[in-house]
């Protein structure tokens, strides 16, 4: 199996338990995916996604209708998308997606987070270098269709790596590759479970138990913060 599923399959599936931050998270992405393309799924191939994702983490219907009717209002804030990068302890580096409707008050509590835990805020791209952009997509198998005659054929539309896990399939591609690999599996029939982006490490830092304890305290103090999305780092768990 490949670098890309071992690392996601070791670290960010574990930290996603959490109900309540499953539904902010997707209710935040549904948000903008709207303001972005759209309310209509019809039209809008990234709500489309969401919405069966959401089906998939049984967030309930509703929840769903108010991050689209959220988007629409005038009057609600507009969330922005920022990538806030640095070091934490160790020299592990780490990336920050979020989501916020006040970047002053994001930055200022990711710095915190960074230097009360002896890190630091880096500059917009200076990790660039140490992290593949990745999509990921998670899709139920097909009957009559093998996964090297899937691989082969998906090759072709930026898919770089396929992996057979439990009951589905996860295909990592290309960040520019999203759309096509999409747009190919929905005219193919295949049942989409979820499709994100993710931030593959290419070079992994080993830690003891305690430098160990001592990021993952930071991680954890990172992720409850209620605008940030996703939280990509270096260490091996």
């Amino acid at each position: 199996m490949g670098r890309a599923f071992e690392y996601r399959k070791a670290t960010k599936m574990k930290r996603w338990g959490n109900m309540a931050r499953v539904f902010t998270k997707l209710g935040k992405q549904i948000t903008i995916a709207v303001r972005e393309g759209g309310s209509e799924p019809d039209t809008n191939p990234r709500l489309r996604v969401l919405i069966q994702q959401s089906k998939k983490e049984n967030m309930p219907k509703e929840n769903v209708e108010r991050a689209i009717k959220k988007a629409t209002s005038k009057d609600e804030a507009d969330y922005k998308e920022m990538v806030y990068e640095g070091y934490g302890p160790n020299g592990i580096a780490i990336v920050v997606e979020t989501a916020t409707d006040n970047p002053t008050r994001t930055v200022a509590n990711i710095r915190s987070y960074l230097t009360r835990h002896g890190g630091s805020l880096g500059t917009s791209g200076c990790l660039q270098f140490l992290f593949d952009h990745k999509c990921v997509f998670k899709i139920a198998p097909k009957e009559g269709v093998s996964l090297e005659d899937l691989e082969l054929e998906l090759i072709d539309f930026g898919v770089d790596e396929l992996v057979e896990d439990e009951d589905s399939i996860i295909l990592y591609g290309e960040f520019q590759s999203y759309s096509s690999i999409q747009k190919y599996l929905e005219e193919n029939g295949f049942e989409i479970f979820s499709a994100e982006f993710e931030r593959i490490p290419n070079d992994m830092k080993e830690l003891n138990e305690e430098q160990k304890a001592q990021v993952v305290k930071l991680l954890e103090k990172i992720e409850d913060d209620e605008d940030v999305q996703n939280v990509f780092h270096n260490m091996i768990e």
